[in-house]
């Protein structure tokens, strides 16, 4: 069953403290850490950026206006994955997160599952703007220890995996 705390808590004034102290509206983003079972053991997709630097992460993406994260997670996962079905378990944080420009984000993890099989693959985002014309390669992981998440993308996966 989706839990949609997140929703209420974006409704409300987020104002943050930015680097310098001042007062802004966090940028919104929804990470999520997708899990299936295979062989008996619960693992969670991650994937490779076709930009090396860019690292080993978690699917993610920003909240449009108006739009209320737990419809925009589920909208991210398909658009940056090419999973056609992904469902929401429930909401694991909500927190404050200071980006490396300085503006502050208000980042919401959950958990969700899928029933598709695919061991692997390459995606191109279809949500456009800064994803445009790159490709993903997805994999899944059963351990924190298996790859090097870049910053903040793994601060809850285990969560997802010592709960599951």
């Amino acid at each position: 069953m989706a839990d949609g705390s997140c929703i209420s808590i974006k409704g409300q004034s987020s104002r943050v403290s930015n680097k310098g102290g001042v007062l802004v509206e966090p940028v919104w983003k929804v990470y999520g850490y997708i899990t299936r079972f295979y062989k008996e053991k619960p693992q969670v997709l991650v994937f490779q950026h076709s930009v090396p630097e860019a690292g080993i992460q978690i699917p993610k993406g920003t909240v449009n206006p108006g739009e209320d994260p737990l419809h925009a997670v589920v909208r991210e996962m398909v658009e940056e994955t090419g999973l056609n079905s992904v469902y929401v378990e429930k909401l694991l944080a909500v927190d404050t997160w200071i980006n490396e420009d300085g503006k502050p984000h208000k980042r919401c993890f959950y958990q969700l599952h899928t029933p598709e099989v695919k061991g692997s693959w390459l995606h191109e985002p279809s949500g456009g703007g800064e994803e445009k014309g790159l490709t993903f390669h997805f994999f899944w992981i059963s351990s924190v220890e298996e790859v090097d998440l870049i910053r903040g993308h793994g601060d809850y996966l285990h969560l997802v995996l010592d709960g599951l």
